[in-house]
């Protein structure tokens, strides 16, 4: 009864985190069988897979979802890859997307990162996007303007970011779909957390625009309402220096980087992680913020697998 009991919840675990699979007749790097080594497994030469093979091969792949309880995929090069987080949304600021012009677009800039981003979807990952507006507007420092109307100007912004990033995805053949808060059929999709959860379990990259649809709350809280909408795993936060610090590392030479902190001490200390409201709403949520360097973009997919870079923000 016991070992049925074990079975049955084996096979629950499997259908939970089940791997993506490229469809019988698609094309692998690969040879009659495949060899194991760790987490990964190579395929020697090209081949196409057989429909009997695919249902080898999907039990095997069951297997390891079942033992290791993560997520793998058979990327395009044959590769079966364990990684740490299934589902993640990325914040990136609008300042990012400007490299060093500082403002506006730097088409190489943003080529890069959605090179560092294409390569965490390689592996397998789901991933939505939160891109800022700063590269355009900031409605804090808009002089004498209405709050309501400078941070309306701001959504906007972040929705021109979302447009930029989703056809520089897609120049790297990368199928990505902009969702936006507020409704605009004639630019994109308006946002449900159904339809966006459909399009990342389609294979597609989502990038999300327009903030909450609300003035007043910031893209970092934008990006935690998004993450908890969708179930990501975890909220990467992409900044311009390579974790969190207890003071500004720019400023000063002494400061020290933390490998991990709590959102109690985040908001006790007020540490510059991201604004309070967002931190609370993680915290209290269960959602883990991992803070990197997006000046090296290969730590999308190295923070994906789940190697140490940065800090983690968990309770």
């Amino acid at each position: 009864m016991r070992g049925n009991l074990a079975s049955v919840a084996r096979k629950r675990i499997a259908v939970a985190n089940l791997p993506l699979i490229r469809p019988c007749g698609a094309t692998f790097p690969t040879g009659e069988g495949f060899k194991e080594t760790g987490s990964l497994i190579f395929f020697p030469h090209r081949f196409t897979l057989s429909p009997n093979y695919c249902k080898m091969l999907y039990k095997r792949m069951v297997y390891y979802a079942c033992t290791a309880q993560r997520t793998a995929k058979i990327t395009t090069g044959g590769v079966f890859m364990a990684i740490q987080y299934k589902r993640i949304l990325l914040k990136v600021s609008g300042e990012a997307l400007s490299g060093p012009k500082g403002t506006g677009f730097d088409e190489e800039t943003i080529a890069s990162i959605c090179a560092g981003i294409k390569a965490a979807h390689d592996l397998g990952a789901q991933i939505g996007i939160v891109v800022g507006g700063g590269n355009f507007w900031r409605g804090r420092s808009s002089g004498k303007m209405d709050r309501m109307d400078a941070d309306k100007i701001g959504m906007l912004a972040t929705v021109m970011n979302a447009l930029a990033v989703k056809d520089a995805l897609r120049q790297q053949g990368v199928d990505a779909v902009v969702m936006t808060s507020s409704f605009m059929p004639q630019v994109a999709e308006c946002f449900t957390s159904d339809k966006a959860i459909a399009a990342l379990e389609s294979g597609k990259i989502v990038v999300f625009g327009g903030g909450t649809g609300n003035p007043i709350f910031s893209t970092d809280t934008a990006s935690a309402l998004r993450a908890l909408e969708i179930g990501a795993d975890a909220m990467f936060k992409a900044t311009m220096v390579d974790g969190v610090y207890d003071k500004d590392p720019h400023k000063y030479a002494d400061a020290v980087r933390y490998d991990t902190l709590t959102f109690t001490r985040v908001l006790d200390e007020r540490l510059a992680v991201m604004d309070s409201t967002a931190a609370t709403l993680c915290r209290d949520n269960g959602l883990p913020i991992l803070v990197f360097d997006l000046g090296q973009p290969a730590n999308i997919a190295k923070a994906v697998k789940g190697e140490s870079v940065g800090t983690l923000v968990r309770e």
